[in-house]
This record gives structure tokens, C-alpha cells and sequence, in this order.
């Protein structure tokens, strides 16, 4: 699970930072709203503790905004603000859940596990299809009109991207950040090299599915039956 923790106290910030990845999770980490908000709008993340009060941009002011860009991903504001109004406004923004400082970590976890148990809209849809494909996340398994094959974890996480915004020209830069992660040293190379499997992926199994490269931009995928 991805963490994006945005906290402006510094002491606070490594120490739940600490805390969270001997708990097993990969956390981001970030000081102030403006970095949080290019994080946010990379939308790779599982869950996000967001402040409310940051240097640069608030975090009421953040929550509103990637609502209103339809980013769904559960928050949760950690602040000093306990008073009943400030709950509710932190909750009218947005927020799924509002843990008031200081907390003690094994809460913090529990609302954590708590939020990861409610079911996310995206999930509801198992299987992912365009044209005449058809993937199923769980197991990897890719099929078409002439053949069927079984991806890799690396492959199915770029395809899902694809098959989640098929008329979407997508950036190379949002494919490394969401697969890879945005603090990764990777190679382009790689991305290549992956776009090129998945590339032979689809001809096996499909008849008309393919991804086209838009020159200095990214890729999108083109069904041949309806251009």
C-alpha cells in the first residue's frame, strides 16, 4: 500500500514516516501543499494523511481541489483543529476520516485498516475491457479474439492504465510515476523495454488492440476496428 504523508512538522514527519514503513508501507513524504499537490495530481497513492495546516496551500484547500479533479483516493486529516466545526468542514471537504494531534500511532493504524476495508468504486469492476480485449487484474490473465496469454506484474500494471483511460493520450512521465513509483531511479529504458512486451502481448491476443506512440508525448491505445 502507497502512502502519500504530508506534514509540516519535521519531527513529526520522519517519525510516522519511520513508524509507517516498519508497518510495511511505501510512503512519500512532502512539507507543504504546492509539493503536495503535484503529488496528488500524479494520483498513485492508496490512501494520503494530509495536515490541514500547511505552508503554501492548506490542506482544506487541497482536499477541495482534487475532489473537484475527481481524484477519489481516502483522507485523512491529522490536525490540532478538535473542535466540533472544524471536524465537520474537514469532512465537507472531503476528508474520509479527521484524527485530531496529538494521536497515538496504533490509532492512526486502525483508521488506516479501517479505510482499506471499505470498498473502493474502482474495484467493483473486475475485468477490464476494450475492443475485442479483456484483462482480469487478479489473476494477469489477457484475452482477445485469437488467443489468451498471462501478463506480468509490471505489464498488467501499465495495461490497466491504458485500459482504465482507453481514449487518453497517456504522459511517459504518469506510466513511470505510477508503475515505478515518483521517487524511482529507473531507466526509461525500462519503460521501453516493458511497452515493447506489452506490445507483442496484445498482437498475440488481439486483432485490433495495439498502442500507438504519440511523438514526444506518450502512448494511447487504438482499437483498428474503429478508426
Amino acid at each position: 500500500m502507497r502512502i502519500l504523508l504530508v506534514e509540516d512538522d519535521k519531527n513529526l514527519l520522519e517519525t510516522l514516516s519511520f513508524q509507517l514503513d516498519q508497518e510495511g508501507f511505501t510512503v512519500d513524504t512532502c512539507d507543504n501543499g504546492e509539493d503536495a499537490l503535484y503529488y496528488m495530481e500524479e494520483n498513485i497513492h492508496d490512501l494520503i494523511l494530509l495536515d490541514r495546516m500547511l505552508p503554501l496551500i492548506d490542506g482544506v484547500t487541497l482536499l477541495k481541489k482534487i475532489r473537484s479533479l475527481g481524484n477519489e483516493t481516502p483522507v485523512i486529516l491529522l490536525t490540532a483543529l478538535g473542535e466540533l466545526q472544524d471536524k465537520i468542514t474537514g469532512l465537507d471537504s472531503g476528508a474520509d476520516d479527521y484524527l485530531v494531534k496529538p494521536f497515538a500511532f496504533e490509532e492512526l493504524l486502525a483508521r488506516i485498516r479501517s479505510i482499506c476495508r471499505r470498498p473502493r468504486q474502482y474495484q467493483a469492476k473486475e475485468f477490464l475491457s476494450f475492443g475485442d480485449i479483456t484483462y482480469d487484474p487478479a489473476s494477469g490473465r489477457l484475452s482477445g479474439s485469437i488467443g489468451n496469454c498471462t501478463l506480468s506484474k509490471k505489464e498488467g500494471s501499465l495495461l490497466k492504465i491504458f485500459l482504465s483511460n482507453p481514449t487518453q493520450t497517456i504522459p511517459r512521465s504518469t506510466l513511470l510515476s505510477k508503475v515505478w513509483g515518483l521517487d524511482s531511479d529507473v531507466e526509461e529504458g525500462n519503460l521501453d523495454n516493458y511497452m515493447h512486451f506489452i506490445r507483442r502481448r496484445l498482437k498475440s491476443v488481439s486483432q485490433s488492440v495495439s498502442i500507438k506512440t504519440v511523438r514526444g508525448i506518450g502512448y494511447h491505445l487504438e482499437d483498428a476496428s474503429h478508426v
